[in-house]
């Protein structure tokens, strides 16, 4: 199983950082140690003081898939969740400013919190309007319709499997809209689908 996220996906976003909008799809990776599922607790790493929160729509692989035609892309995955990304914004920028890869401030251990609840994919009316949300201690913070992204479902996982072959289990993380934002200890995230609530993270 690997991890994969989609960067600079949500043109709000990508303001909100001012960031360069990229033609095709920005990609980076976290290991398979990043993962927190279950509803674990995610603890505030010591090597950074500005852990921001990136609330994501996330794609479950369902079958095997090489160089998938974007027509076809909509058979190799069979549900969607939610996760976020925590990023170490102040480890990030460090590194950026050196010109060096920033994994560290992205794949650390527990930076992707899974959601509990993968729908369906037969349970959305359309893909392509997908509301979803973060609430830290019961205020919104990120709302976000999959309409809304550069890169659409389809596109991703066809532009991906150039790359990088797809298997069963393998996470896909879409994008985050603007709203992200610093965390501390005691801060309580609850990501929601549409009005379902399938994420719960507490952070220790």
């Amino acid at each position: 199983m690997k991890i994969l996220c989609i960067g600079r996906n949500y043109a709000d976003h990508i303001a909100e950082l001012q960031n360069e909008t990229p033609s095709e799809p920005v990609i980076f990776a976290k290991p398979d140690t990043a993962l927190l599922q279950r509803g674990m607790p995610f603890f505030y790493p010591d090597f950074s003081q500005d852990v921001h929160h990136e609330l994501e729509l996330v794609l479950r692989i369902s079958k095997n898939g090489k160089n998938i035609e974007e027509k076809f892309a909509h058979t190799y995955y069979d549900a969607i969740g939610l996760g976020i990304d925590f990023t170490a914004r102040d480890l990030q920028s460090k590194l950026k400013a050196k010109g060096l890869p920033w994994e560290l401030a992205k794949g650390f251990d527990g930076s992707a919190p899974l959601g509990t609840v993968f729908k369906p994919v037969g349970d959305f009316a359309d893909l392509k309007n997908i509301n979803f949300r973060l609430e830290v201690n019961g205020e919104v913070r990120q709302q976000g319709n999959s309409s809304l992204m550069l890169h659409p479902f389809d596109a991703i996982i066809s532009y991906i499997s150039r790359f990088i072959t797809l298997k069963i289990g393998d996470l896909i993380f879409t994008g985050t809209p603007s709203g992200v934002g610093p965390v501390k200890i005691g801060d309580r995230l609850v990501g929601f689908i549409e009005q379902e609530r399938v994420l719960d993270v507490a952070v220790k």
